[in-house]
C-alpha cells in the first residue's frame, strides 16, 4: 500500500510563506506525476498544482505566480512552496498521484497538513 505523508503546514499571517513536503513510500513515485490538492471547510477538494515525472508543472489560476511545486525523485518527495499567502488559501493540503493532465489516479489519501492564513 502506498503511503503519503504530508508535513509543513501551520499558522501564518497573510503575505507569509510556508513550504509543504510530501513523502511517498514507494519507488513508483519517480514514474508518476504528483499533485497537491487542498480542501477548505465546506468545499470540495481541488487540485492546486501538479508536476509530471519529467518536471513540467501546472497551477490553478488562484495560486499561479505565488506557489511553486517541485520534486526530488531521489527522496520520493514532492514540495509546495507557498508565498504571498492569502486567507483564502486556508485549507487542509494533500498530495497524491495524478496523470500528466492532472487527473487523480491515487486511490488513498494521507492525513494532510493544515494551512491556516490569518488576515
Amino acid at each position: 500500500q502506498v503511503q503519503l505523508v504530508e508535513s509543513g503546514g501551520g499558522l501564518v499571517q497573510a503575505g507569509g510563506s510556508l513550504r509543504l513536503s510530501c513523502a511517498a513510500s514507494r519507488s513508483i513515485f519517480r514514474l508518476n506525476a504528483m499533485g497537491w490538492y487542498r480542501q477548505a471547510p465546506g468545499k470540495q477538494r481541488e487540485l492546486v498544482a501538479h508536476i509530471t515525472s519529467g518536471g513540467s508543472t501546472n497551477y490553478a489560476d488562484s495560486v499561479k505566480g505565488r506557489f511553486t511545486i517541485s520534486r526530488d525523485n531521489a527522496k520520493n518527495t514532492v514540495y509546495l512552496q507557498m508565498n504571498s499567502l492569502k486567507p483564502e488559501d486556508t485549507a487542509v493540503y494533500y498530495c497524491n498521484y495524478c496523470n500528466a493532465a492532472g487527473l487523480l489516479i491515487g486511490t488513498s489519501w494521507g492525513q494532510g497538513t493544515q494551512v491556516t492564513v490569518s488576515s
